[in-house]
């Protein structure tokens, strides 16, 4: 049995940072040749992802062309999204097996991603050749020529003259964005020839569980956008977020130009208790122990470098490290301890905001809720104190009422989803009873998951803040506030729109009978599709906000419906329930009135309409000038890009714990006031 579960895809999202959360072997960092071939592990792993697919997949579709082509499409997306590096008789050479993967898959072979992949690692060597020489020569800046920044609009090269003028121009892209970045001459060129070669070393670092995750993940993600195959490390990964509990030192690692940064230290943690380490410090060594060899760690993967770092508290780990703006190196002994990983949890704060009439403020309470956790072993094991959404935020709303709190924020603003079991256990913290969500299976059978428990934890005013990287639990659980009327959804136009439900089967599990299955990774399986309880389905439409914010995540490609082979949307009978009366249509619109008002009058929304308006001009644009004049001239388009992506960053992974107070929660804020007076009004009469 698997472990149900609702989350966001997030492999290409936004999270740059990597937390010290796998514990896999380290391949050498002398690595640098193909990779062999597949072991008989990889044909066991891929028989059994074979399998379920066909009796577990809500399509029940067998593994066949479609599947085969799709899987194709998919995989050559994955290691080469702009067409910088294969020839185009690369791919005429791959395409000739489009239609016979399905074959192989049946077989358990995947020798076809080996030969598609030493390929690529062949190709990338050719590049960085070439990289070298273009590097070194005299660039014409003021040409006028462009650049093609459209994945869609690119195409393969023909030959390497078509590579090689392809590459020209990346590299005066390249050069310029140094320029404009106040790095230019030799500075620049060093900079640019370690950022290819360090790629090319990381890729050659690919190791056999890594190909085999890319590969059989490109013919899963051709059922849906979130069946995928987890290797051991990343099954690891995924359980340690779902529980928010690791061992470690307590940081954030992300490889920038092959060098191991420092971007986060974690509030608690081991090397925050120890005070040394520090963001933007790089880690260039690695070792074990007290007195361990300290091992070179600069051009190493990032998975392998946390590998090393990660380990059982009470050990020490030895970090050479490079502190920001020095020039030597210390070394840093640290005892490694468990972590709690507080930044994914909830957390509150209490606004005073407005004037009662009696003179004293009103209380607005806020829970920031990063997704819906839950300790899937804890749980499995029923230990008294596992961690889990629901407590955290019913201890939240005790302290609420304690403080006299008149209102509830909820903050899904960056929640990805998570346990479905947290979603409907939540959702019945504001209910009284009822349906929650309804699911249908594959043999289109439909069920209802009720909250069962009498009575609430809240049953004041609530507001539910949401956008676009909103999904899945979140949307059962704003979807079911917005049936029963019980609050009000203020946000982005809509949610992020997965409506299915996706069941974790361990593969090991799967092969293996014994207490003890071997680490085989698991198949993240998509087997139902979940409805409000109004019969309406999340699936691409996700749930629409009562009173819609102007804000940059609505206009990004980031929704369900922006995904390749997504599910579409589609209803159930709805099912029987009882509104509550806290929502009223007459009430919304004088709230979406006043909100417009402030928002006319407010210099900061007013700079976010001219964000959204440049970044859907820049959108629309299939290419970019090379031309330096020109190109210098749109800088201000360069520093709105680093903004849009700062503010991303900080929507997905805030820097600070704290709950923001910004002019978007500020507007938040005054829509709660606005909510509270006219309900009040609307009782007296």
């Amino acid at each position: 049995m698997g472990s149900t579960n609702c989350t966001l895809n997030r492999r290409a999202g936004f999270r740059l940072a990597v937390l010290f959360l796998v514990s896999v072997g380290v391949l050498s960092h002398s690595a640098w040749a193909e990779l062999r071939g597949p072991t008989a592990q990889d044909r066991q792993i891929t028989l059994a992802v074979v399998s379920l697919l066909k009796r577990g997949h809500l399509t029940r579709h067998e593994v066949d062309d479609e599947k085969s082509e799709r899987c194709l499409k998919g995989f050559l997306k994955t290691l080469d999204p702009m067409k910088l590096y294969f020839y185009q008789s690369d791919i005429d050479d791959f395409n000739q097996s489009a239609t016979e993967l399905d074959d192989q898959f049946r077989r358990g072979d995947i020798s076809f991603a080996y030969k598609v992949f030493n390929t690529f690692l062949q190709r990338i060597d050719e590049r960085v050749a070439m990289i070298d020489e273009l590097l070194q020569m005299k660039h014409d800046f003021t040409v006028d020529e462009e650049m093609v920044i459209d994945r869609d609009a690119a195409r393969y090269p023909r030959d390497g003259a078509e590579a090689r003028e392809r590459w020209r121009k990346r590299i005066k892209y390249d050069l310029l964005v140094q320029k404009a970045d106040g790095l230019e001459g030799q500075e620049a060129i060093d900079k640019l020839h370690r950022r290819y070669h360090s790629f090319a070393r990381r890729m050659h670092q690919t190791d056999h569980d890594e190909l085999l995750e890319m590969y059989l993940t490109a013919l899963t993600s051709g059922y849906d956008p979130h069946t995928n195959y987890m290797s051991p490390s990343t099954l690891e990964n995924f359980e340690i977020q779902m529980r928010l509990q690791l061992d470690g030192i307590g940081a954030a690692l992300q490889s920038v130009d092959g060098y191991t940064i420092v971007s986060k230290i974690i509030p608690g943690g081991a090397a925050d208790k120890d005070g040394r380490l520090k963001p933007e410090d790089q880690i260039v060594g690695v070792g074990q122990g007290t007195d361990g060899e300290i091992v070179d760690v600069v051009d190493m993967k990032l998975s392998d470098v946390v590998a090393m770092i990660r380990g059982k508290r009470g050990t020490v780990v030895r970090l050479k490290v490079k502190p920001a703006g020095e020039t030597g190196t210390k070394i840093y002994n640290i005892t490694r301890a468990k972590i709690e990983l507080k930044d994914s949890e909830a957390r509150a704060h209490v606004f005073e905001e407005g004037r009662k009439p009696d003179g004293t403020p009103f209380k607005i309470g806020v829970i920031d809720l990063p997704s819906f956790y839950m300790d899937m072993t804890g749980a499995r094991l029923r230990l008294p104190n596992y961690k889990s959404t629901t407590r955290d935020v019913r201890r939240i709303l005790d302290e609420f009422r304690n403080k006299g709190v008149d209102a509830v924020i909820m903050d899904l603003r960056r929640n990805g989803g998570g346990s479905l079991t947290e979603a409907i256990n939540l959702t019945g913290l504001f209910i009284d009873r009822g349906p929650v969500v309804q699911v249908k299976d594959a043999d289109g059978e439909v069920q209802h998951y009720d909250d069962l428990d009498r009575g609430t934890a809240w049953d004041g005013p609530l507001l539910v803040l949401v956008s676009k990287l909103s999904a899945s639990a979140s949307e059962i659980f704003a979807g079911a506030i917005q049936d029963y009327r019980r609050g009000l959804i203020v946000g982005d136009r809509t949610t992020h729109g997965k409506g299915t439900v996706q069941t974790l089967r361990e593969l090991g599990r799967e092969l293996f009978i014994g207490p003890n299955p071997p680490q085989l990774g698991a198949l993240k399986i998509t087997m139902q599709k979940f409805y409000r309880p109004s019969g309406d389905s999340t699936q691409n439409r996700g749930v629409v906000s009562d009173i819609e914010l102007p804000s940059l995540t609505e206009h990004l490609d980031i929704g369900e419906s922006d995904l390749d082979y997504a599910m579409e949307f589609d209803r159930v009978k709805r099912v029987p329930f009882r509104p509550e009366n806290y929502v009223q249509p007459k009430i919304v619109h004088q709230l979406n009135m006043l909100s417009r008002q402030r928002r006319q009058n407010s210099e900061d929304f007013k700079k976010v309409q001219q964000r959204i308006e440049r970044y859907l001009e820049r959108k629309n644009k299939k290419t970019i000038t090379l031309n330096e004049e020109k190109f210098m001239a749109q800088r201000e388009a360069l520093d709105s890009d680093k903004d849009d992506q700062e503010e991303l960053r900080e929507l997905v992974d805030p820097a600070d714990s704290a709950i923001k107070r910004d002019y978007y929660m500020n507007e938040a804020l005054a829509i709660t006031l606005d909510y509270l007076r006219l309900m009040s009004v609307a009782k007296a009469n």
